[in-house]
């Protein structure tokens, strides 16, 4: 009888196994994290799942319609709840996911207006039968607390197809995600620009120069109706007495009191004078230096976890009937951190909001070809390039970097490659391949070949002035392109507006078909990154799209011209 009840026991075992399906995996965790053990079995864990969309594949092809010129339905943007018809889960995929969750005893949580993204907590020890996984300790010098995680993560069968991601569990994001960096110069020693040219030592970039180098009108909005929404990760903020005194320094025919709203979410009560974010100062400051009647809302979200902040994110705009125009965003990590179920997941919030009309922008990353940032600890001889995550996603605009006045070279910091999770999408198939016949065969650089190339343009990202905590401070970075373009694109919208047509939306498209005569293209440069010599292995700027400043930099008459269409 006990043979009997052993062989019993085992073929439980084995059946369970049997019914688990291996979902996300790695073999280890990426550099910089050091596990430090099993998790205790009593931890409570409280993880996310986002059940599959009943029709993305739908909301794509609807969303390539309304984004290309030409289309009868050419911006004919998309409602709220016209975007949740696509996005939300089947009546199957919710029975067979509350089924398993009240078999399991576990009380879920709807938590995105979409409902496609569950929440539940559960012990480590559930959590390793449930998902086949082995919950570890890890820390990272960069992180003040440890993290939980597996490097292995099974489904139910039953759950298969009806699950996309379940977070956080096989993640692990590099907590480096703000882009840029600076120096600072006292106020005393701050002296007038002495040139806007950018790859002169002493040259300095600001609001004037800006609109000097793309012809950017001083003060033209009229209808104040779309909005900029920047957010800010990892307790970062911004102060109106900073944001007073910069635009005293560098805009000053415009009102020193202009200043921006704030919203918070995710129990975030960042607003210590004392602590500011580099990240929230730019992108507040050249919004509004250069857009100063167009409303700038900043998203203060609170929490140090990465993922999550850019999923709250978009759930949060998602939940709004009128979403901003445009969305900003200074940060990224390596996009293999991500792992590809959360990856695709956030891209495809940001295709939702591209199709209610939401153009989404982000930095390409600092580090060249190779990754987000490069330091002294960055192997110059490593010719694999390593992607950035959101902006190798196919359905944001990414913002490549730039240095000089004229005419503008690539940056070497600016970060640019090809993803190796996302496929080349439609509108730049003919662009990409153009460039990859440059390529010779022999190249060292490995790279996927087959994918969603970025940046798609570039704009400076180098020694842009801001005040920081009352001190002037040079900051550079493909942030600073970012918050430039969100600004030269809520003017245009303005004028759209103004002309009763609908705001620029979801841009790519666009950007590759008609709107590409706006742009100047870029030849010169290579992103080999800061710290690497010119002579390292990396992309070159060529005559048409690349993988350092994409199809080039904006020109704003023309990008306005080609934005308002026919009359």
């Amino acid at each position: 009888m006990a043979f009997f009840k052993l062989l019993t026991f085992l073929s439980i075992i084995v059946l369970s196994a049997g019914r688990l399906v291996v979902h996300e995996s790695r073999a280890f965790a990426p550099h910089g994290f050091v596990r430090g053990g099993a998790a205790p079995a009593g931890h409570m864990l409280t993880l996310r799942v986002a059940l599959a969309s009943n029709n993305f594949a739908g909301l794509q092809d609807r969303l390539m319609t309304l984004s290309t010129p030409g289309s009868s339905e050419f911006r004919r943007w998309l409602s709220m709840d016209e975007v949740k018809s696509f996005v939300q889960p089947s009546p199957e995929t919710l029975a067979a996911f509350t089924t398993w969750a009240s078999a399991n005893g576990l009380n879920h949580t709807i938590v995105s207006p979409n409902s496609d993204w569950v929440s539940f907590t559960l012990p480590v020890s559930q959590a390793n039968q449930l998902f086949g996984a082995n919950f570890e300790v890890f820390t990272h010098l960069a992180m003040t607390t440890s993290i939980v995680r597996t490097l292995s993560v099974s489904l139910p069968s039953e759950l298969v197809g009806h699950v996309e991601v379940l977070y956080p569990t096989t993640q692990f994001v590099d907590p480096n995600s703000l882009l840029g960096h600076s120096t600072s110069v006292s106020l005393e020693q701050r002296l007038p620009t002495a040139s806007c040219n950018t790859s002169d030592p002493n040259g300095v970039m600001n609001p004037i120069c800006l609109q000097e180098l793309y012809g950017v009108p001083a003060n033209e909005t009229t209808k104040n109706t779309n909005t900029i929404l920047i957010p800010g990760y990892a307790g970062a903020f911004a102060q109106p007495s900073d944001l007073e005194l910069f635009l005293q320094l560098n805009r000053p025919d415009v009102p020193s009191n202009t200043t921006f709203t704030v919203t918070r979410i995710d129990g975030s009560s960042a607003s210590d004078p004392d602590f500011v974010g580099l990240e929230a100062v730019l992108d507040l400051q050249y919004t509004i230096g250069l857009a100063p009647k167009v409303p700038s809302v900043f998203l203060s979200v609170g929490g140090t976890d990465f993922p999550q902040a850019l999923l709250d994110t978009t759930t949060f705009i998602d939940g709004l009937e009128s979403p901003p125009s445009v969305l900003s965003t200074s940060y990224g990590a390596a996009e293999s951190t991500f792992g590809d179920s959360m990856a695709i997941k956030l891209c495809n919030a940001y295709m939702a909001l591209g199709a209610r009309g939401v153009s989404v922008l982000f930095g390409s990353g600092d580090g060249g070809v190779r990754g987000l940032h490069d330091d002294n600890t960055t192997d110059c001889s490593n010719n694999t390039f390593i992607p950035i995550f959101p902006t190798s996603c196919p359905y944001v605009t990414s913002i490549g970097g730039t240095a000089g006045f004229g005419p503008e070279v690539a940056l070497n910091l600016t970060g640019g490659g090809f993803s190796n999770i996302f496929a080349a999408p439609s509108y730049q198939t003919a662009a990409v391949a153009s460039y990859l016949d440059t390529i010779p065969a022999e190249f060292p650089g490995t790279f996927n070949r087959t994918g969603r190339g970025f940046p798609d343009i570039a704009l400076q990202a180098w020694n842009f002035e801001i005040v920081n905590n009352g001190t002037t401070s040079l900051i550079f970075g493909t942030s600073a392109g970012s918050p430039v373009f969100a600004a030269m694109l809520a003017m245009i919208n303005d004028r759209l507006v103004a002309a009763g047509k609908p705001t620029l939306g979801f841009l790519n498209p666009f950007i590759y078909s008609t709107g590409s005569a706006a742009f100047t293209d870029i030849t010169s440069g290579h992103n080999s990154g800061l710290v690497c010599p010119a002579s390292s292995v990396a992309f070159d700027a060529a005559v048409g799209w690349d993988a350092t400043t994409g199809i080039g930099t904006p020109r704003f008459a023309d990008l306005l011209t080609a934005a308002m269409g026919p009359a």
